[in-house]
């Protein structure tokens, strides 16, 4: 049995959840969920969206999945996925983007990988004020962090076969950070047997909106992988599909990376794609391969028969009918 740590989340996020639970327990696969509360609804009791008993749980789990959770806007409290990221060293963000066949997007075909670097680059925070003249955040970026990263998107790619590696970087500017980790990806791509080229972040953007197709798995630090992999998710039919995970070396937390879009909870109309991939995520890297495998052959089938789909996705399903059309094909 697997004992998986369960964040339901705020807004749509108890919604979506249980829309995956029900998903993930009808392919027969031995799960036992620890339910723990986060979010808006435990701030008032905690004084935190994330009290520590979240963090314990999972490090106790060493695997969770969480939906949605709203991050209080001036409010003082960092966010939800920036605690757990550092607490919990979560140094990888994995975001798979895929064209669905029976899914509306600008492309056909798509099937690329983004690996992003999640704990330094601008987002470690450091930044402070110059008088009342102006601010300055400090662009952190270390060679261990680079290396761990990069042998990450290397090894991610040999062991699913994929063919290429592409390193995102603004090297021609930011000769030292960004010349650091472009260095380190060249060091490391040279111990393994697998294509690899780099691009500049501005060139990667459009060559993206153009060929998608010419990218297979993509390998960054922080802030351009937080651009790029939501620029990825609008080729595909946007962040409503698109799964995500951090992984540490110790610990992986599987999420939907669409907000918490709380003007629409409640009403049964909340789209699950995306927490239902990530737990895909999650069974494979739990090896439950047969039941990853089951959920997706069933997705694909719901899209290209396209009769049960939610609003977004073009059709008038609610949530319920929705994986209750997953069900019926698993």
């Amino acid at each position: 049995m697997h004992i998986v740590t369960l964040i339901p989340g705020d807004g749509i996020g108890p919604e979506v959840t249980k829309a995956m639970v029900k998903v993930v327990e009808a392919t027969g696969v031995n799960i036992k969920w620890e339910e723990v509360k986060a979010g808006t609804e435990v701030i008032e009791k905690y004084n935190t969206p994330i009290p520590d008993y979240v963090i314990d749980s999972i490090k106790k789990n060493k695997v969770a999945i969480k939906g949605p959770i709203t991050t209080p806007i001036g409010k003082g409290f960092k966010s939800v996925n920036v605690t757990l990221r550092q607490n919990l060293d979560l140094y990888v963000n994995l975001r798979p983007i895929k064209s669905f066949k029976g899914i509306k997007s600008r492309y056909e075909d798509v099937d690329l990988i983004i690996v992003r670097e999640n704990t330094e680059d601008l987002y470690a925070g450091i930044e402070h004020k110059i008088g009342d003249y102006g601010a300055e955040s400090i662009k952190l970026i270390t060679k261990p962090a680079c290396e761990r990263i990069c042998e990450f998107a290397f090894k991610y790619a040999k062991d699913n076969n994929r063919q290429k590696v592409t390193g995102v970087h603004k090297a021609n500017i930011m000769k030292l950070s960004d010349g650091l980790f472009l260095n380190t990806f060249r060091e490391v791509g040279q111990k393994y047997d697998i294509k690899f080229d780099d691009l500049i972040v501005d060139a990667a953007a459009m060559n993206l909106v153009l060929n998608p197709e010419n990218y297979d798995v993509m390998v960054m630090p922080n802030l351009y992988g937080d651009i790029l992999s939501d620029l990825c998710s609008g080729l595909v039919g946007g962040l409503g599909i698109i799964p995500g995970a951090n992984i540490g070396r110790d610990y992986a937390v599987f999420e939907a990376v669409h907000g918490s879009a709380p003007q629409i909870a409640g009403q049964n109309i909340a789209n699950p794609t995306a927490l239902i991939q990530s737990a895909i995520m999650m069974l494979k890297h739990l090896k439950e391969y047969d039941a990853a495998k089951k959920i997706e052959n069933a997705l694909e089938k719901v899209f290209l028969k396209g009769e049960k789909l939610t609003v977004d996705l073009g059709g008038n399903a609610t949530t319920e009918e929705f994986t209750e059309e997953i069900i019926k094909y698993i």
